[in-house]
């Protein structure tokens, strides 16, 4: 009989991604994608990236588990609806994105026309409507629940604002059509965060409902389960890898950097407490397992962006070229947007582009940390995340897994001199998902995840060790 295996499936916008682990030998049986056919029917792509994982095998084994994830079909885009932009309204948004949600759009205060018909516009397949703390405003979340009823736009909506209005809120939607989950609220009290309960909604909503408007369904022979949006199952792998199981310690707090076409993804599991001495924290807490999506920072969707984030005199520096020469490069990906590099000079413009992508994604993830003078003196304030202590930074994503040295792209996350204020990782090893495991690690996690650790943490390579070439 031959050993347990287990295939780990991602639906993806371009690419249906498969995985075929052996479970007692924590070992990567093989790796196959097809093409992503969910504007047609997705199990096309399915079968071919089912028929070439059998070519390289031989033959398929008797899978114990079948698991899935997806960002197909555009992912899980959601729309959030709060208060206050830097209390409620962001509370939202950091529940959204961690459930592996794509943001398109947050609003605040009252809803007007023109918000309801960008809204509208947006087609979002979920809703999140927070707002006021317990016994707080009401009149905010009853006006916008009002807004969206009169919108006659039905879609899943999940109300996370304050317990005091919740029911009144649930009434009104619920009379208009809308499927209504009522959850804690996102903000109880200032200064008080709690996000699970709608990123648990969000991802039951994501399983029960959003499979069958994707067209998901129809696939739904080739596995046992899907189990969360893509980016969901990233964040489960790095809190797997962070905190480790029963029988093996995790990594500790580290951070992932996922650097890809269209966005850069990153995921902290950190708490993100002030370090050393009295510093005062000025921003809502910061959630324990935080995700952001740079939508402006990708590799080619984006490239120009990510060339005016950083300087174009930078990105030449880096690239060993002129001015000129970026603006070259530039109109190559511009006129092709799925180019490779063809040379070595347009492998260093790549690999000076991903850096630069890596270092404004992550420092906009990270907290800043700056002097405030008062009556009383000088005194050290920080927002968002301290990540200047983490030992662990590992990244993912073609510029990094095939790129022209993946350990100078990679290190565009670490603390830079030139920005005093940044709490970016000091001096964390770096490490590169190098077979793009990370999201089957998260599905893996969720049934054997003793598995999902050993095999991934053998599969780990260091930065430095991969060729300057790629792989």
């Amino acid at each position: 009989m031959s050993d347990p295996a287990a295939l780990l499936i991602d639906f993806g916008s371009t690419y249906t991604k498969l995985r075929a682990i052996d479970l007692e030998n924590r070992l990567l049986l093989g790796s196959a994608q097809g093409p992503s056919t969910v504007s047609t029917d997705i199990t096309l792509g399915m079968e071919v990236a089912l028929g070439n994982l059998e070519d390289q095998l031989g033959r398929l084994p008797d899978f114990k588990y079948r698991l899935a994830s997806s960002s197909a079909a555009g992912g899980l885009k959601m729309v959030t609806v709060g208060l206050v932009k830097e209390l409620t309204a962001e509370a939202a948004r950091l529940a959204a994105l961690g459930a592996g949600a794509r943001l398109v759009e947050t609003f605040t205060y009252m809803l007007s026309k023109r918000d309801i018909r960008n809204l509208v516009a947006h087609e979002p397949d979920i809703i999140l409507l927070a707002g006021g703390t317990d016994g707080g405003n009401s009149e905010v979340i009853l006006h916008n629940a009002e807004m969206l009823a009169a919108a006659n736009f039905v879609c899943p909506v999940i109300v996370a604002g304050n317990r005091s209005a919740a029911d009144d809120v649930e009434d009104i939607l619920r009379d208009s059509g809308s499927e209504v989950w009522v959850v804690d609220n996102v903000m109880p009290a200032l200064g008080t965060l709690e996000i699970e309960p709608a990123r648990a909604a969000i991802r039951e909503i994501f399983i029960e409902r959003i499979v069958h408007s994707k067209g998901l369904d129809r696939a739904t022979g080739f596995f046992d389960s899907l189990l969360m949006p893509t980016p969901a199952a990233v964040l489960e792998a790095a809190r797997l890898l962070s905190e480790g199981t029963r029988e093996h310690p995790g990594m500790g707090p580290l951070l992932i950097v996922d650097i890809g076409g269209a966005t850069t993804d990153v995921h902290s599991v950190a708490s993100g407490d002030p370090g050393e001495g009295y510093v005062l924290q000025q921003s809502l807490p910061e959630p324990y397992l935080k995700r952001t999506v740079e939508g402006d920072l990708g590799m080619r969707h984006n490239a120009a962006a990510i060339i005016k984030a950083a300087g174009r005199d930078t990105i030449a520096a880096n690239a060993g070229t002129t001015p000129a020469g970026v603006d070259r490069f530039l109109q190559l990906i511009t006129d092709d947007l799925e180019r490779l590099p063809q040379d070595n000079p347009e492998r260093r413009f790549d690999a000076a582009l991903a850096r630069s992508a890596i270092q404004v994604a992550v420092t906009r993830h990270a907290g800043t940390m700056k002097i405030v003078h008062t009556v009383n003196g000088p005194v050290a304030t920080q927002q968002g995340k301290d990540l200047s202590r983490l030992v662990t930074v590992i990244g993912t994503g073609g510029a990094l897994v095939y790129g022209y040295d993946p350990s100078s792209i990679l290190s565009g996350c670490r603390f830079n001199e030139d920005e005093p204020g940044s709490l970016r990782p000091r001096d964390p090893s770096l490490l590169i998902d190098s077979s793009y495991l990370l999201y089957a690690t998260g599905l893996l996690a969720q049934v054997e995840p003793e598995a999902a650790f050993d095999f991934t943490l053998l599969s780990l390579e260091p930065a430095n060790a991969i060729e300057e070439t790629g792989k």
